[in-house]
């Protein structure tokens, strides 16, 4: 009876120890820091509202290089294209790279420009500003530091290649309206929108920028911003409207 009863005890724990194996290899593995659930890809980063706290040390970042076309003669002003390291929250990458791709079908090479900056960068800027222009220079055309979207992450500044010839000055990529209108058409299926809206300064603070993109997430949320026309604020108010109707 005594070694009936082992056999059996043994077998139990044969049984146990299985069950605790499968349980095991079927288990959804543990978020590692920096996944999509980590930050929110709708956060509002604009002259009244700062970058959390601790967004800098949970966002993921990749580093990204331009590939430029054979035959584009570089100078002081654009050879940065082709030798800058930039920085692009991971999922904001993968995207642009497809809307890099999608226009490229259409014959439009578009490149990076500008990305992510460090509020540490940015404070560094703001000093170099400050010296050179002066503080009241700074305070209209320079971000306070940890006031920049660019801190995100999840913003890609374009310029684009037209002609053999890159266009990265302001002024020129605003005159370039057709352009520019062809890959607009392509934001929202890749998930970014056009953050700076013309005729949207009192929303968004800042004056038309067609360069300038940012990555919601998703293209669901970003063809409902684009279609209706909305700055990010504006969906954002629109949305806490609609879950808080009473208030």
């Amino acid at each position: 009876m005594k070694h009936t009863n082992n056999r059996l005890l043994s077998l139990l724990l044969v049984i146990v120890c299985l069950c605790s194996f499968l349980t095991a290899c079927t288990e959804k593995p543990q978020e590692t820091p920096g996944e999509e659930a980590k930050y929110d890809y709708l956060v509002l980063v604009n002259k009244q509202n700062k970058l959390p706290d601790d967004w800098e040390s949970v966002v993921v970042l990749e580093d990204a290089q331009n590939t430029l076309p054979e035959g584009i003669e570089l100078n002081e002003n654009n050879d940065y294209l082709a030798t800058d390291v930039f920085k692009v929250e991971t999922k904001t990458l993968e995207a642009f790279r497809a809307l890099q791709e999608d226009c490229a079908n259409d014959g439009i090479t578009i490149l990076l420009d500008s990305t992510y900056r460090s509020v540490a960068r940015q404070e560094e800027l703001w000093a170099e500003f400050a010296e050179k222009y002066g503080e009241d220079y700074c305070k209209q055309y320079v971000a306070v530091p940890g006031y920049s979207e660019h801190h995100t992450g999840l913003v890609i500044d374009i310029c684009v290649i037209k002609d053999g010839k890159i266009i990265n000055d302001n002024d020129e990529m605003i005159a370039e309206r057709d352009l520019f209108a062809k890959i607009h058409e392509k934001l929202a299926d890749h998930g970014f929108i056009l953050r700076y809206l013309e005729g949207k300064d009192d929303s968004t603070g800042y004056a038309y920028e067609p360069w300038h993109f940012r990555f919601v997430g998703s293209p669901e949320i970003a063809k409902e911003i684009m279609d209706k026309g909305l700055t990010l604020e504006e969906y954002l108010t629109l949305s806490t409207q609609a879950q808080n109707p009473n208030k």
